[in-house]
């Protein structure tokens, strides 16, 4: 097959499967994950139900698919951060600034529902992984500059940042989340 060809054909896979992804989320934001059918993602999506279940096999398998996409973008971003930010300081604060930023966004759009579905640990262990494994690697380096406290572990510091910054998603506004990322780097010194 032609190499034009071939990379048309992948293209329009791609394209597809983002619009059934989409499709999918938007339809679970507007009636709930339980009243989501096929036929209403592949008429969203603007394809045939055959075609939609050549890419999945089911509505909750789309959601998935289109969470392990979302968090693997917030994976990106955090890590484009740290790239971008040459002291250790700047990234640890960056770094902070943006996942507080990122779970006060999610608090905001989620529903019971959905939440249960997605964050079942089975999807998300290994995003999880990721995560503390960037956030440990940031902390051991602003703790070799003493930018943060040396007498924990970096690794019980990202746990503590982690789990200090998810409270962001219950917060009311923005200057609540600056005011948590603040303490959070406070208990870090």
């Amino acid at each position: 097959m032609p190499k034009l060809w071939s990379d048309t054909i992948d293209a329009h896979r791609r394209a597809v499967h983002a619009a059934i992804l989409d499709a999918a989320w938007a339809l679970a934001a507007e009636h709930g994950v339980l009243s989501v059918t096929m036929s209403q993602v592949a008429e969203r999506a603007g394809v045939g139900r055959a075609t939609l279940y050549k890419y999945f096999h089911d509505v909750e398998a789309i959601l998935v698919a289109h969470h392990h996409r979302h968090v693997a973008e917030h994976l990106q971003q955090l890590a484009e951060v740290r790239r971008h930010h040459a002291q250790a300081g700047e990234r640890l604060v960056a770094l902070l600034r943006l996942y507080a930023g990122i779970c006060h966004r999610r608090g905001r759009h989620g529903s019971v529902d959905l939440d249960a579905l997605l964050h079942r640990e089975q999807h998300v262990a290994d995003s999880r992984r990721q995560l503390a494994d960037l956030f440990r690697e940031v902390l051991a380096e602003a703790g070799e500059v003493g930018q943060v406290r040396r007498d924990v572990p970096a690794e019980e510091l990202a746990t503590y940042c982690l789990r200090a910054l998810e409270a962001a998603g219950e917060l009311p506004s923005e200057d609540a989340v600056d005011r948590l990322v603040a303490v959070t780097l406070a208990g870090l010194k």
